[in-house]
């Protein structure tokens, strides 16, 4: 029964004495009228962000070619016209799609472009066993999948395809733009390395000796997890709370681990990765290639953020005129999540549009 069908119906039904109860009817009449909206599946959606009624989401699926699938929110303007140009975003490392990413993919969609925000294999609603794995190489792909699924779409210009990675996907994103030459413009947003992080530590703390030892403990746990037949976790952000904890600690809780971005399939609001995960990197330089990427790219990050580091190294082995550093005033790593006063939309329109003319 659509809404105006429902209105008929309780309008036929109406007698005189129905009237004293006529402020109970009304509200029942706002109750079911907005239940039976075909918005209201949007606007009542597990997102930690404000819905928007200038897009339509719809949930879809598409495989990598590990055979795995993918779940997303695809966001297209109310008003717009195909074909789009599209953009695939995902992040940060450890959120879900109705993170940060949904919000990205949402405000972009507000401002005409098609886009996509994916859950990466192993996590949140896609699929991949066993569960909350991450790989330099199977996550890169995950981004050249969601460029499959929109490059055959009826609606989107093949030729006018762009990608956002926030966080760890950061990096993965400039992987995928070494790799496929159909992603025409890529942003980056507050970006980890997460080789580099993984196989040094922060500010390159790590030396050989304490990679062995990290090698030695993460092996013991491959083979304590054969013997359980499970895979033990990394936990996420640290609850509760150490009085001691860095700033950027903090930043995260205040983010993961409160109603601000708190979400239920969220590894970082929850229990983390598998301890394991780690080791693929340590050995994987997932920048290795990032001097060879031909087509225009974008990097932002804050100021403030302890991670700023990982953007600056990686834009100085960038070419070419088609590429920007962008660092915001004052901005910390996890503004960049979901500040949208601080997270530089305007300029991020300006550059897709831009390169996906």
């Amino acid at each position: 029964m659509t809404p105006p069908t429902l209105f008929s119906t309780l309008h036929a039904s109406f007698r005189p004495d129905h009237l004293r109860m006529r402020p109970y009817l009304i509200c029942i009449l706002i109750i079911l009228t907005t239940i039976m909206n075909p918005l209201y599946a949007q606007k009542n959606d597990d997102i930690t962000f404000a819905p928007s009624d200038r897009v339509i989401v719809e949930k879809v699926h598409f495989t990598t070619r590990f055979g795995i699938q993918l779940v997303a929110n695809l966001y297209r303007p109310v008003d717009g016209k195909a074909p789009y140009a599209a953009i695939a975003v995902s992040g940060p490392f450890g959120a879900v799609k109705e993170q940060a990413s949904g919000l990205y993919a949402q405000t972009l969609a507000e401002r005409g472009f098609l886009t996509l925000a994916f859950d990466p294999s192993y996590t949140g609603e896609s699929g991949g066993t066993p569960r909350y794995v991450a790989s330099p190489d199977i996550n890169t792909e995950d981004f050249s999948a969601a460029v499959d699924y929109l490059s055959t779409r009826d609606d989107v210009d093949p030729e006018r395809i762009g990608i956002l990675g926030i966080c760890g996907w950061g990096g993965m994103a400039l992987n995928a733009a070494a790799i496929d030459t159909r992603i025409k413009a890529t942003v980056t947003s507050t970006m980890y390395d997460m080789s580099r992080v993984n196989a040094r530590g922060y500010f390159d703390s790590m030396d050989a000796d304490a990679r062995y030892a990290l090698r030695q403990r993460l092996n013991a746990q491959r083979t304590e997890d054969a013997r359980l037949g499970t895979c033990a976790r990394a936990g996420g952000v640290v609850d509760p709370l150490p009085e001691d904890a860095p700033q950027f600690v903090k930043d995260y809780y205040d983010y993961y681990k409160t109603p601000r971005g708190y979400h239920p399939r969220s590894l970082n609001s929850n229990d983390g990765w598998n301890t394991t995960s780690a080791l693929s990197f340590i050995n994987t330089p997932l920048l290795a290639y990032s001097d060879e990427i031909r087509s225009a790219v974008l990097m932002i990050h804050g100021e403030k953020a302890h991670s700023r580091y990982f953007s600056e190294d990686a834009f100085k082995r960038l070419r070419g005129n088609n590429k920007e550093l962008f660092i915001i005033p004052g901005a910390s790593h996890v503004d960049l999540y979901d500040r949208v006063e601080i997270i530089p939309f305007d300029r991020i329109e300006q550059f897709f549009r831009t390169y996906l003319h």
